[in-house]
């Protein structure tokens, strides 16, 4: 029988709820590490509320908390009218949960040399392997070096690839132990290879520190924000059988928060960063005024916009980068460079 996908549960996260929670996690799930402020909506989908909703306006905790507490859906939470105004302004389509899994285990095929690791494929649905996972012992992989690997959803929405709380395209809740997110796999070997709840935390930081995505749009960034940090609250209460410490998920919403990150895929800045410069020359005979297009989006150059560059953390070296400097020397790195010649 294929895995049975649940629907016993909510797959929306209430902003209300987090509030309870604390406003220091919500606070933590709406700021922009770049700007030092918090996201923008990125969107005119929210200018039907009035005043604080426009596409330029920063994602404040009011406008999504008490009477707004309903207003950030995931998509197929949204009406039909709302999900087809973003595909024809954004192309904002979904992946149903069985493709994700599909192409996650093609990665994972590659790094463990063999098939069927996490699941086993049917035509629209997967077989959770509830075996342990077992590494290869002739490549002498760990299932710690599989913890620390980099993955990076672009374009993520809701993170369908990184944690698969739900299938994004039919609303069913989707049980921890047959997720098939980056993220997932990570916090399912985690539990299969620890039994204190204190090396538990430890590697379950250094999962969520390996897993980066973007997206333009605010709502998204945010939805995807929240499925990460609950995903990592779900394997933690399945695994222990009790509430997850505030103090653990305040850890985690920092992290996350940089991780997950407001981004122009194409620019390397934040959305509609870039920006025209007005200069003004005088002389003694007349005055001159010239408009100066942003010579990135002229020359379609990522290196010369002159928008606001996303910064994301390198957690190994413990320092704030560009993501486009990530890109440049990740570019770098794989250059065959020719050898040198031999002087006689």
């Amino acid at each position: 029988m294929p895995t049975e996908i649940q629907n016993n549960k909510k797959i929306d996260i209430k902003e209300n709820y987090i509030l309870s929670l604390s406003q220091q996690l919500i606070l933590l799930l709406l700021k922009d590490n770049t700007t030092g402020k918090n996201l923008i909506w990125a969107t005119d989908n929210y200018e039907k509320y009035g005043k604080g909703y426009s596409k330029n306006d920063y994602m404040e905790i009011q406008y999504i908390t008490g009477k707004n507490g309903n207003i950030i859906k995931p998509r197929v939470e949204k009406s039909k009218e709302e999900q087809q105004l973003r595909i024809q302004q954004k192309a904002e389509v979904f992946t149903p949960a069985w493709i994700c899994n599909k192409q996650n285990n093609l990665i994972d095929n590659q790094w463990f040399g063999k098939e069927n690791i996490f699941n086993t494929e049917e035509e629209k649905f997967w077989i959770t392997n509830k075996n342990k996972i077992e590494f290869p012992k002739k490549k002498e992989k760990k299932w710690k070096d599989y913890i620390k690997l980099n993955r990076l959803e672009i374009s993520c929405g809701e993170a369908p690839y990184l944690t698969s709380r739900y299938d994004s395209t039919t609303r069913k809740y989707i049980p921890p132990e047959d997720r098939i997110g980056l993220l997932d796999r990570k916090l399912r070997i985690i539990n299969e290879h620890t039994k204190q709840k204190n090396t538990w935390i430890k590697y379950a930081i250094q999962a969520v520190k390996s897993i980066y995505g973007y997206d333009w749009q605010g709502d998204n960034v945010f939805l995807a924000r929240e499925n990460v940090l609950f995903t990592v609250v779900e394997f933690f209460e399945q695994k222990f059988n009790e509430t997850i410490k505030l103090i653990d998920m305040v850890k985690f919403a920092k992290i996350i928060s940089w991780n997950i990150f407001q981004m122009d895929g194409l620019k390397g800045v934040i959305p509609d960063s870039c920006r025209e410069e007005t200069i003004i020359r005088e002389d003694l005979f007349n005055q001159t005024t010239e408009i100066i297009k942003c010579l990135g989006c002229k020359k379609n150059d990522i290196h010369k916009h002159n928008g606001i560059y996303c910064k994301v953390m390198d957690w190994k070296e413990r320092k704030i980068v560009r993501f486009i400097d990530l890109i440049s020397n990740a570019i770098q790195s794989n250059v065959v460079k020719p050898k040198k010649k031999n002087r006689k």
